[in-house]
């Protein structure tokens, strides 16, 4: 008993404090990479590229993951938007215009930033907007590691920002990587999103009776060329409130410890064995420092600018320092930007070269970012 509460108790620690998720990604991401390099990478990669499915949709393992399960994932997104729209940081306008402020100049920095490296290829400006993400799990995760060092306030800033970032994101999938539209399939989808909000409509309490159309609107997005995940977010705006606090919940430790991790490690099997010359290229610089200064450098410009034009304010406790440094762990694309690299690019070696820089920007970003609030919250009284 005394031996299971010693591994178990830690475990269940770092679980509350949110530490767990962000230390599965980094698990995740070395044993892949690891795996990947070995005596056994032939099998390991075998596995993600494996096709499973039925009659009327085939598909790799990978792309189940990509399109399937991070639908999940982007579902528990759109009712965390819902919620936070609703009774959270952004239903208080005066709350919500500096997230908002921050999120569009961390977005837009960065991807200026790559653009910048890349206007000698057409191919390479494909994925201008791998760097604009931010990780919810990985940064939030970061963050906690620094307990009480970080104001609470940070955390609330940083959560309400990555979801607004998530937000962009989705807009930008819809809007940039939609290849051939599939019209009569959008129109099969449509009529199961009037089935879902009609449902919202009449009161309906029965959660089944929302998961039957959601899985009929994701299968005719995928059909109609939008990106399926999209589907997560559009049905997550129907559940009714209640439910939806409740979904979120039980969603929390299966997308954090099962789907993220999955994704990482289905998304880092990178073989290491591409011409070096390549991690020295625009795409490599456009990516990591579009992460590790365009994120920091957009989010405190245009923090900035709304202060001076008096219409939003510092988070309380805080200072620019603090920002710049949150701002720099909002550069911790990982899960995000990965998944919009895999939209941009088909060519494997190109794929594994952003993933590449997409970890070291990332990376990066988490280490200065811990490093600054650090140093901030060393002398700061614990009350």
């Amino acid at each position: 008993m005394k031996v299971r509460n010693i591994i178990s108790d830690p475990i269940k620690d770092l679980a509350e404090s949110g530490k767990l998720s962000g230390l599965l990604l980094i698990l995740a991401t070395i044993l892949s990479l690891a795996l990947s390099n070995s005596a056994w990478a032939a099998s390991y990669l075998n596995i993600w590229h494996s096709d499973v499915g039925f009659d009327f949709l085939h598909e790799s393992v990978l792309h189940w993951i990509n399109d399937g399960l991070m639908a999940v994932f982007f579902f528990m997104i759109g009712l965390e938007i819902k919620r936070e729209l609703q009774c959270g940081e952004l239903a208080v306008k005066e709350k919500a215009i500096l997230p908002v402020l921050a999120a569009f100049g961390g977005m837009l920095f960065p991807a200026m930033i790559f653009v910048f490296f890349n206007t000698g290829s057409k191919e390479n400006l494909n994925g201008w907007a791998i760097p604009t993400a931010t990780d919810i799990a990985f940064s939030l995760g970061i963050l906690s590691l620094l307990g009480k060092r970080a104001p609470l306030s940070l955390k609330i800033f940083l959560t309400a920002l990555a979801i607004i970032d998530d937000l962009g994101a989705i807009v930008i999938i819809a809007t940039f990587y939609t290849s051939t539209l599939q019209l009569e399939m959008l129109l099969y989808a449509f009529i199961f999103i009037l089935v879902l909000f009609l449902l919202n409509r009449l009161k309906v309490k029965l959660l089944l009776l929302y998961i039957i159309p959601a899985l009929g609107l994701w299968y005719f997005i995928l059909r109609s060329g939008v990106h399926p995940t999209i589907a997560g977010v559009v049905a997550a705006m129907f559940i009714p409130r209640g439910m939806a606090k409740k979904l979120e919940t039980s969603l929390h430790r299966p997308v954090n410890y099962w789907i993220l991790p999955l994704f990482a490690l289905a998304n880092t099997a990178i073989p290491l064995t591409f011409d070096p010359s390549g991690l020295f290229s625009g795409l490599t610089f456009g990516i990591i420092l579009g992460l590790l200064i365009g994120k920091p450098l957009g989010i405190t410009l245009f923090s900035w600018i709304g202060m001076k034009i008096k219409i939003s304010s510092l988070p309380a406790g805080t200072n620019w320092k603090h920002l710049a440094g949150t701002g720099m762990l909002a550069g911790i694309g990982f899960t995000m930007s990965i998944f919009i690299a895999g939209l941009s690019y088909k060519e494997p070696a190109v794929l594994d070269i952003s993933k590449l820089s997409i970890l070291a920007g990332s990376t990066l970003s988490a280490l200065c970012g811990m490093g600054v609030l650090y140093f901030l919250g060393k002398n700061r009284k614990h009350v």
